[in-house]
């Protein structure tokens, strides 16, 4: 028999085992209603929520008069003004995704290397910017170089002060997404072996020399991945480019105004494709082809801690750079509940208590709108993120692979995409849900549900399958299964689910900016639009109040944990 026959007589028993593979384990499947009926859902929610909205703006993106069209890209192509919007979110993108790569790498090397004082500072700064609205800074900005501004105006006294455009943007996006570069870097650089530097050291090379010619090396692709994911959040950003934007418009924001300000929804889906395809490939390029070059294993396991570094020419520029960015971003944001009692900005500078008043006389409704919501949407999104993590994990089922791509994609997609997608989806017969509190509540499990996933994911593959599976084979249900051993197992990734999903929830604006209403008007959309009518005081007095809801709940939760025997550490939050 000749190569090729054998080769094909070869693909053929491969295929035929893999099919009788794939029908045994159908089999089981529909022998476990719940395991099937978990299944369904999952597979229901997923290409409801994520898949059809995306789905439905493709679709409308290519309608022109009722006919399929490529009018509104080629108006995209044609009109200077779009095409300048692209290049402004690219350009933004761009320059943030460095400027806070290398802030971030800063504050990682300081705390993982170097010994200085106030390190818990550092993982205080890296959490703020997830409690608190992702526009408090901008507002802050505002309040310090603003045309009524302290510095600008108190201080220098420039009556023209323009802190509004790109250079304003680059410096609230730096300060808020710094931290993601910060988060990624330092727990690489800890896993760096300290002998492969400590060998170099002893034979004679200096600090810079170590640190040039095998530090950076080993952390590379490690920076290219957090520079990747910066570059995702800004172009995705929608609450700093709408407060502080002025005339310097991005792609999220020309998306809200095209299909709300000026009714042009299948304009705004052609831009929003676009932005899609921008934050889908940079999220591709990060997690498929540079997540896999990470070279910082590879002496495996640390052998043992690091000796910190304290050679003051070292210590020294480190410490002062550290401190001083940490009081810059510590002063924006105590900015904000200083602002809150304060008459008027730049005018009246007295204090009083009427801001304070409005809100818990007549503007009280976003707040516990978005509180009602918030603690309606937290348990839902912890415990569907851990079903599927545990059925992409540990079951096989036809389905599996579209369920895991699907929901590692959605971490990518821009809010203002999956809020457009839902107003265009969900506005008509057969389910209309805009204006409930129902499509709220989806956006905010769908928005939070990711990270969910992949922390429950990441805590099931560090778990040997075989308690389960003897629990499986003794003729236990995959619910007893669940419920009895899996969720005690990954309580730590569960609970950090709950806290991120909670805080998630009460600060997320580029998403529910397209589903609020007036019977659910919530609390960051009310915010930004006091920043826009000019009420800087109410807009403090309502984030204000986020970051201490948010703060306090996240307090509570990790106390009422750590009573339930989940240790501090493993809360990731």
């Amino acid at each position: 028999m000749s190569n090729n026959k054998k080769q094909i007589v070869k693909d053929k028993s491969n295929f035929q085992l893999r099919m009788i593979t794939e029908v045994e384990v159908m089999k089981k499947v529909f022998s476990d209603p719940i395991l099937l009926g978990a299944i369904v859902t999952v597979l229901t929610i997923v290409t409801m929520f994520i898949v059809f909205p995306l789905v439905n703006i493709l679709k409308e993106s290519f309608i022109y008069e009722d006919k399929f069209s490529i009018h509104h890209y080629s108006e995209i192509y044609r009109l200077s003004y779009n095409k300048d919007i692209i290049l402004n979110t690219l350009k933004l993108g761009v320059t943030v995704s460095l400027l806070s790569t290398v802030v971030g790498f800063i504050f990682a090397y300081a705390s993982a290397y170097v010994k200085i004082k106030f390190k818990k500072i550092l993982n205080g700064i890296a959490i703020l910017p997830i409690i608190s609205p992702p526009f408090v800074i901008g507002l802050s900005a505002i309040l310090l170089f603003g045309r009524m501004g302290i510095i600008t105006r108190g201080i220098f006294g420039m009556k023209n002060a323009e802190i509004y455009g790109f250079h304003g943007l680059v410096l609230v996006q730096v300060l808020t997404f710094f931290p993601v570069a910060f988060l990624v870097l330092v727990g690489l650089l800890e896993q760096i072996d300290p002998s492969v530097e400590e060998a170099s050291r002893d034979l004679g090379a200096s600090r810079w020399k170590v640190f040039s010619t095998i530090t950076l090396p080993l952390m590379a692709p490690g920076i290219a991945n957090a520079a990747l994911l910066v570059f995702i959040q800004s172009v995705a950003d929608f609450g700093n480019p709408m407060v502080i934007g002025g005339n310097y418009t991005t792609m999220a924001v020309q998306i809200y105004m095209q299909g709300i300000g000026s009714l042009n929804m299948s304009g705004a889906t052609a831009l929003a494709i676009i932005l899609l395809l921008v934050s889908v490939s940079a999220f591709i390029t990060q997690k498929f082809y540079l997540g896999k070059k990470s070279y910082v294993t590879v002496t495996g396991k640390v052998s043992r801690r690091r000796e910190l570094i304290s050679e003051k020419k070292v210590v020294t520029p480190l410490s002062i750079t550290v401190i001083l960015v940490s009081i810059f971003v510590g002063m924006m944001y105590i900015l904000i509940p200083i602002g809150s009692f304060i008459k008027l900005w730049g005018v009246n500078y007295s204090l009083t208590l009427d801001h304070y008043k409005y809100v818990f006389g007549l503007g009280f409704k976003p707040i516990f709108d978005t509180l009602k919501l918030a603690m309606i949407a937290t348990p839902i999104t912890g415990i569907l993120s851990m079903v599927i993590a545990f059925l992409v994990i540990r079951r096989k089922f036809l389905g599996r692979a579209y369920i895991d791509f699907v929901t590692m994609l959605s971490i990518a997609i821009p809010g203002t995409v999956v809020g457009l997608g839902y107003v265009i989806t969900y506005n008509k017969p057969p389910l209309v849900l805009t204006g409930t509190g129902i499509i709220l509540i989806i956006a905010f499990v769908m928005r939070s549900m990711p990270v969910g996933i992949r922390s429950g994911m990441a805590s099931l593959q560090q778990i040997d399958p075989s308690i389960e599976e003897a629990a499986s084979a003794l003729g236990a249900s995959s619910k007893k299964v669940f419920t009895s051993i899996t969720i005690p197992m990954i309580k730590p990734a569960l609970f950090s689910g709950l806290v991120y999903a909670f805080a998630r929830s009460m600060t997320l604006v580029s998403t529910i900016i397209f589903l609020v209403s007036a019977k659910y008007n919530l609390l960051t959309v009310a915010t930004m639009s006091q920043i826009d009518q000019g009420r800087i005081g109410v807009a403090s007095v309502y984030s204000t109040l986020l970051i201490i809801i948010v703060g306090s709940m996240i307090a509570l939760m990790r106390f009422a944990l750590s009573k339930m025997g989940v240790s501090q550490e493993d809360i990731k939050l």
